[in-house]
């Protein structure tokens, strides 16, 4: 299937007394085609994020968000999907989607080279690193999807959860990555698992129509449903509430994945084209 036509959008973000403000929108990848899956540097102002090629297939470009300079990282006859910056800072990690319809998942030099296959033998969707050697994984699986904790060093492969939503995400300052888990009454709950404790715990309700969440350095959840964005505290008992929009603000549509920059003041959204 034809990948949707999306662009990703950057907005000057500013938490104020718990109130996130969101200011000059502009779009940081003008190319016709599906750009999505955006994912910071943690050090750096570049923004990874996967970009469609010609005949279909899909590569992995960077975005300097301070000298506006875009840059091809793969070009490559396979698929790459979710670039992710290794807990080392030298690799993109992504899922290689190959012609047989397996997903690996794979890692490519950022200072350029072949990639390295870490997993071959599950269909990985989308992941989150704990750490060097440990990370969380969507795999889809048969009747429903599954969440794996894996560790490659030692082999050890552990099924957390099933019927599992797409949005894995470290929590800022705790050993904890958040995901998306379908309740029984057909709702998604946003769960919060312990990398250390391996314990899993419900953090809220995810917002009604949404499906990815991003988090801020002080804890704050943004998610959106399609047609604004919005906050909420975990454990506040407060309900979702709309982000503030300030200055010119282009007509964005189908709002969907979200990405937040370590230091805070950068939010990536994915709109359709």
């Amino acid at each position: 299937m034809a990948q949707p036509s999306t662009d990703i959008y950057l907005f000057d973000l500013s938490v104020k007394a718990g109130n996130v403000v969101l200011t000059k929108p502009r779009n940081a990848t003008s190319h016709p085609g599906y750009d999505n899956q955006p994912f910071f540097h943690a050090t750096q102002p570049v923004l990874y994020y996967t970009s469609s090629a010609e005949g279909g297939r899909t590569d992995l470009k960077s975005y300097n968000y301070r000298t506006a300079l875009t840059k091809q990282i793969t070009a490559t006859p396979e698929r790459e999907y979710s670039p992710t910056l290794t807990e080392d800072q030298q690799f993109l990690s992504c899922i290689i989607q190959r012609d047989n319809g397996q997903q690996d998942l794979g890692k490519y030099p950022l200072a350029g080279g072949p990639p390295v296959v870490l997993i071959d033998n599950l269909k990985v969707g989308y992941h989150a690193w704990a750490d060097q050697t440990r990370l969380l994984m969507f795999v889809l699986a048969t009747p429903v999807s599954e969440l794996h904790f894996h560790d490659l060093a030692t082999g050890r492969d552990t099924i957390i959860a099933r019927n599992i939503g797409r949005s894995l995400k470290r929590i800022p300052n705790q050993s904890a990555i958040s995901f998306l888990e379908h309740a029984p009454d057909g709702t998604w709950l946003i769960r919060r698992f312990d990398t250390q404790t391996q314990a899993v715990t419900t953090l809220a309700p995810a917002l009604t129509g949404a499906e990815d969440v991003a988090w801020t350095s002080n804890g704050l959840m943004l998610m959106s449903n399609g047609e604004q964005i919005y906050s909420r505290k975990p454990g506040s008992g407060q309900n979702w509430q709309p982000v503030t929009l300030k200055g010119a603000m282009p007509t964005l549509k189908k709002m969907s994945r979200l990405a937040i920059n370590a230091a805070n003041d950068k939010l990536a959204v994915v709109v359709e084209e």
